[in-house]
């Protein structure tokens, strides 16, 4: 099938090498000219695992290329749009005005017949709302096909996703034939679109267009407020002396509950869970529903103030002021695997440390590019042994897979104090103390030991 997809962000670079890796011959559409050169060449402008090489092999066989023109999308059946819904400015409602001009740039270039497809998350609504920008083209179906992926894992989501959704107009009583039931309109040009996730047992749901608008900011809603109930438990844990990942590892073992998203720490940040509960509490109050609006002040509330609560312990740790203090950082990016730091929690933790008058040197694997020019109170040093050397503290904000598997002696001999502050609750605390470390969780007081005052000698390098 021959498909555009316009908007060549995180969502749509990646949708549209995963359908030319299914076989389908697909143009992605972009204004901005840099980023499509670069697409062009095989290598995506942001860090995904396991993206360049769909790029390179979707350019290698002719079935995937990149534009600027909107009209290079006319020889399309179908189109995706996916450019970014991000908060607004002035309120926590979605800013749909890209996906607007998106909409109305494709217009005049549509088919007769044509069928477009939001993936954007948007508000409910939306898509009545686009009908408006399409009303002169009654011939053109228009649904809803929300994505689920997660940075990091983006390629893997896309070619084995655990559901498809599609949002059709009717409902699931109108995507199919009453006589023989097969699909019609949009439901069966997802379906060609799909037919090889379909063939290999993916599960398909068809809903209402509102339905399918609203389950991915209901399912991020949902994950957003797993954690931050484990976060808020944590808290408790601190006050009572109780271990939060013993208190969330036996949690998890009842299937009702289940471990995944059940993990205490310093919170979620980027470009997604943020802006989206945000949009999920704006369309509760438009709708009257004022439980989900204040059940999503909560959530954010929350977790905005274990940034805060990080702040403290480290000052705690450093014998109550940060200030003068040699402080470094593990991690810039929102989570590992990924150089996004839209929203990044290391980045606010790291900016309110140097704010209080610490020097603070920022560490990451893949993302310090993209934050030394916005954060211009921060050291960032790409190498993390150079990042620890004479550190009276580190905290381990983001929890990468090097980071895990530092060596407690060997970042021992690198730093001043051996403090850590692991606000991920990812490493072997007890394998730290063994090499003279004090280690402090969030939630887990009980591994903390007794803090150095901050006169304290250095230890001794194992």
């Amino acid at each position: 099938m021959k498909i555009s997809v316009i908007g060549c962000g995180y969502l749509g670079a990646v949708h549209a090498a995963t359908l030319a890796s299914m076989g389908h011959s697909v143009v992605g559409i972009d204004v901005d000219h840099a980023k499509v050169e670069q697409l062009a060449r095989g290598a995506a402008p942001f860090h995904e695992p396991g993206l360049d090489e769909l790029l390179q092999d979707g350019s290698a066989t002719g079935r995937l290329r990149f534009s600027t023109d909107i009209a290079d999308a006319a020889c399309a059946q179908m189109h995706f749009l996916c450019v970014g819904t991000p908060q607004d400015k002035a309120s926590d409602a979605a800013d749909l005005s890209y996906l607007v001009s998106a909409t109305r740039a494709l217009l005049p270039h549509l088919a007769a017949g044509a069928v477009v497809v939001g993936k954007s998350t948007v508000p409910v609504g939306t898509v009545d709302m686009l009908r408006g920008v399409l009303g002169r083209r009654p011939d053109v179906l228009l649904g809803w096909n929300p994505e689920f992926l997660r940075q990091g894992t983006a390629v893997k989501d896309s070619l084995v996703p655990d559901r498809l959704v599609y949002g059709v107009d009717g409902g699931k009583a109108a995507a199919f034939n009453r006589s023989t039931g097969a699909p019609v309109g949009v439901a069966a040009a997802l379906d060609a679109v799909y037919e090889p996730l379909l063939r290999a047992g993916i599960p398909r749901q068809v809903c209402s267009c509102a339905t399918a608008e609203l389950i991915k900011s209901a399912s991020n809603a949902y994950l957003a407020t797993k954690i931050s109930f484990i976060n808020a438990v944590s808290e408790l844990c601190d006050a009572s002396g109780a271990d939060v990942a013993e208190l969330s590892e036996a949690m998890g073992l009842d299937p009702r509950i289940g471990n995944r998203y059940l993990h205490a720490g310093l919170g979620f940040g980027g470009g997604c869970l943020p802006k989206d509960i945000r949009s999920f509490r704006a369309q509760a109050t438009s709708h009257g529903v004022d439980a989900v609006a204040d059940w999503m002040q909560l959530v954010d509330s929350v977790n905005l103030g274990q940034r805060q609560r990080t702040v403290d312990l480290a000052a705690d740790l450093c014998g109550g002021t940060v200030a003068g203090r040699t402080i470094t950082v593990l991690g810039a990016s929102f989570k590992p695997d990924t150089d996004d730091i839209r929203d990044s929690p290391a980045l606010d933790v790291a900016d309110r440390l140097a704010a209080a008058g610490a020097h603070v040197t920022v560490t990451d694997p893949k993302a310090v590019n993209n934050a030394w020019r916005r954060y211009p109170r921060l050291r960032f040093e790409a190498n993390a042994t150079r990042a620890l050397e004479e550190a009276e503290l580190v905290l381990l904000l983001t929890e990468w897979d090097e980071y895990r598997r530092l060596s407690p002696a060997v970042a021992g001999s690198l730093v001043r104090r051996r403090v850590l502050l692991d606000a991920r609750n990812a490493l072997d605390a007890a394998a730290w103390q063994a090499e003279g470390w004090v280690v402090r969780g969030l939630g887990t007081s009980a591994a903390g030991g007794s803090f150095y005052p901050t006169d304290a000698p250095v230890p001794a390098s194992a």
